[in-house]
């Protein structure tokens, strides 16, 4: 039998654990003495309320008791001791609440941020599997989950349990016949209140999974209303909806009759325990077993238990959802990183930049592979142009040289260090890349320039954004470089955000330079003094650029003709045309200066 592989995560990720509980404890660790003060003060609020009958029992046998003296002197004590309980009361749980704002928010802060820490050491593969605002969702509701199911176990289920069972301490202590009977009943009711939670709780899940569904539902008919217009589909996308508010208002008449159901139980039996303990504890009064003083706190123990114990079933279903959050949380986000630094990794300095692929193999899945057994070397300071149909493997040779995926079998050396055995970072450090749909914050144009130097002062990023040829629109704009270019940069042109890319780059100055269609968003002006700043700042770095469009490409050192994960052709511009090859026939093919999408069938 094979052993079960080691969970692995990279060195600098959190060492969050996969279990829920033990997750949930993780995240607490550092807060223990918070919540174990917590709990005291929890139970002092508790009993305090919960005695309160035994000081009314006190006065009431003082009353019974009275031998001429005034009645405040008689009862002085009784009297002190109700009012000590409501102000211990009153004291322990406004300190329990002070102790919940110091650390609720500083807990939910550490929860989100080991999450998010966590978060960033998963490959690329994973991102692209997951939606961003699904993952940022999920860290802020295991976060508040994390805490709300802590408050539920302190302020919800720990008073309670503290409350039933000073109550039951109080009624044996008047009668054992007493005590027996509200004890079963406790244990009853909060037994049947278990089960029916755990019965109710997939019509709770379904409905906000519908709900879910319905919401995703409308900020997709939202985003795209000017379809809807422009196609007159107006009332059509009402219909649309309608449909599934129709299936969330179903879910949810289902859980709420489950719930009504719920409540009739919850009335019931606390009709059944008010009759039940007033009829006991009469007979007994009746037969001088219990005084006067028994009786009325008998009532009154038999009516806060009944408070406390009507909404337990909602507060286990809230419970559950609050742990299945959390669940959820760890099960999308704590999975095993794919691509981690070896623990021997050292860091990359790149002094030359020489490239080499050594029998490369690789594929996405194992029926169908990528590269098998590539082989190429890339010289130092040459500029080397990828070409091909798409699927031909060009992205995936950049993905391989950025450690995004990880081949099976063979090595990627950088001035012969295998980048398997350096540190991602330092890998990353040494590479720029500009992406043909680059990425911005959602930060000034200042910030997400500055993002490829953070030392980097002012002249020396309007200097990139001037190689760039982004100064210009940058300076008419309102606040200039400390405009905010909106999310993703949805305030820019796609033009305009390609040039901050580039300015970027051009700023973080590595020694090697991948060029993903770098100037494909912009006209051909601009592209072509734009191509004229980055030969420049090209310099005597490696340059590794991948083309659609074969004339930003031709005057390069060389191109690398790749075709169904092969390298069918290896030359410059001019030697591959003369073979009249593979690249003659994509250079002939060029429709608007771009590669079609496949080759033609012949």
């Amino acid at each position: 039998m094979s052993k079960k592989e080691p969970f692995q995560r990279a060195a600098d990720a959190p060492p969050l654990p996969t279990g829920t509980v033990k997750f949930i404890l993780y995240c607490v660790a550092g807060f223990r003495a918070w919540l174990i003060l917590m709990l005291i003060l929890e139970t002092g609020q508790a009993a305090g309320g919960i005695l309160v009958p035994y000081a009314i029992k006190a006065i009431m046998d003082g009353v019974a008791h009275l031998s001429g003296t005034s009645v405040l002197e008689s009862l002085s004590g009784p009297l002190l001791l109700l009012a000590g309980l409501n102000v211990a009361e009153i004291v322990f749980s406004r300190a329990s609440g002070a102790v919940l704002i110091t650390i609720g928010p500083r807990m939910r802060k550490r929860t989100a941020k080991v999450l998010y820490a966590y978060l960033q050491y998963h490959a690329p593969r994973f991102f692209g599997s997951h939606f961003a605002g699904a993952l940022a969702h999920r860290i802020s509701e295991t976060a508040v989950s994390v805490n709300f199911t802590i408050w539920a176990v302190l302020c919800d289920f720990w008073p309670i349990f503290i409350a039933f069972a000073v109550s039951i301490a109080l009624l044996f202590n008047v009668h054992q016949g007493l005590g027996l009977m509200v004890a079963g009943w406790v244990l009853v009711y909060v037994g049947f209140s278990y089960w029916l939670a755990t019965r109710c709780q997939p019509y709770s899940q379904s409905y906000a999974a519908t709900r879910s569904l319905v919401n995703g539902k409308i900020v997709d008919a939202v985003t795209n209303i000017m379809n809807a217009k422009l196609f007159a589909r107006l009332h059509f996308e009402r219909e649309y909806l309608d449909g599934f508010l129709e299936t969330e208002a179903q879910a949810a008449r289902r859980s709420f009759w489950y719930m009504e159901r719920v409540r009739w139980f919850q009335f019931i039996a606390a009709a059944a325990l008010k009759v039940g303990t007033v009829y006991y504890a009469l007979t007994l009064w009746d037969s001088g077993l219990i005084g006067v003083g028994d009786f009325t706190m008998s009532i009154g123990l038999a009516l806060l238990i009944i408070n406390d114990a009507r909404n337990l079933t909602r507060r286990f279903l809230e419970l559950f959802e609050y742990v299945g959050n959390v669940a959820n949380g760890v099960e999308s986000i704590v999975q095993p990183h794919e691509i981690i630094d070896t623990p021997d990794a050292l860091p990359l300095n790149v002094s030359q930049g020489r490239i080499e692929f050594r029998n490369v193999c690789f594929a996405y899945d194992a029926k169908q592979p990528v590269f098998d057994g590539l082989n190429v070397v890339i010289e130092p300071g040459q500029r080397v142009g990828l070409v091909g149909f798409s699927g031909s493997g060009k992205s995936t040779f950049v993905g391989l040289m950025l450690r995004s995926y990880q081949p099976q079998s063979g090595q990627i050396l950088i001035d012969g260090m295998d980048i398997q055995q350096v540190l991602l970072d330092s890998l990353h450090e040494q590479v720029g890349l500009i992406p043909q749909d680059p990425c911005l914050f959602h930060r000034s144009l200042k910030e997400n320039i500055g993002y490829g130097r953070l030392t980097a002062d002012d002249a020396a990023i309007q200097a990139a954004a001037r190689l760039a040829h982004a100064d210009e629109f940058i300076r008419v704009m309102p606040d200039g470089y400390n405009s905010l270019v909106g999310e993703r940069g949805v305030k820019l042109s796609g033009g305009q955000r390609q040039r901050i890319a580039i300015a970027r780059v051009m700023l973080k100055d590595a020694p090697i330079l991948i060029l993903d269609e770098a100037t494909a968003s912009l006209d051909s002006v601009t592209e072509k003094t734009i191509q004229e700043n980055l030969d420049r700042a090209m310099g005597c770095k490696t340059v590794i650029a991948v083309a659609h469009r074969l004339s930003t490409i031709a005057h390069l050192d060389r191109i690398l003709v790749f075709d169904q994960g092969r390298i069918v052709e290896d030359g410059g511009h001019e030697q591959l045309l003369a073979q009249q090859g593979v690249y003659y026939r994509l250079w002939t093919m060029q429709v608007g200066g771009f590669l079609p999408e496949q080759a033609e069938i012949e």
